[in-house]
């Protein structure tokens, strides 16, 4: 049975057709995805972007200066961790040992999960602290003494225990 249309069939208003809400979601859909985007833009800044990246460029420098420091002095480390307190063993011609060292432990992407764990000596060639909370994830570790002479780094996950050998990278 066919239906077709006469002068007599009621007209339907706009509103109830499926033609007017299919022109009219297409863009109020791009609306709200323009939206949401802007606020997740707005909320969550990237943190990877450098507001001066000269001298950013110039503080390389100085760090592979470090690097090659430690390397001339053949300066490594095994950092031990319990999952509550650090333990770091130091080889190499490191002359005087500082009283501390500072370990950087940086967040692989977030900023506001850096810690900064400063080591004191408790023997030699051996330093301590204890263990900040360290949500799960990347971290890379940055060692240097107070004079920032020389530094060593190494890369880790945090899940637990771990263990990590700082050295300098080329």
């Amino acid at each position: 049975m066919t239906h077709t249309t006469t002068l007599n069939d009621p007209i339907r208003p706009w509103y109830r057709q499926f033609w007017p809400w299919l022109l009219i979601g297409l863009p109020a859909s791009a609306v709200l995805g323009g939206i949401a985007t802007l606020v997740i833009a707005v909320k969550n800044p990237d943190a990877l972007v450098v507001d001066d990246y000269y001298k950013a460029g110039l503080a390389i420098n100085r760090v592979k200066h470090r690097q090659a420091m430690a390397r001339d002095l053949g300066i490594t480390g095994l950092l031990r961790s319990d999952g509550r307190h650090l333990v770091l063993n130091l080889g190499g011609r490191i002359g005087t040992e500082p009283s501390t060292l500072t370990l950087h432990m940086i967040h692989a992407t977030r900023a506001e999960l850096d810690r900064e764990v400063v080591l004191r000596r408790s023997g030699a060639g051996t330093w301590e602290a204890d263990l900040p909370d360290l949500p799960p994830g990347p971290r890379y570790l940055r060692l240097q003494p107070a004079n920032g002479s020389w530094e060593i780094r190494a890369r880790f996950v945090v899940d637990g225990p771990f263990q990590a050998r700082l050295t300098f990278e080329d």
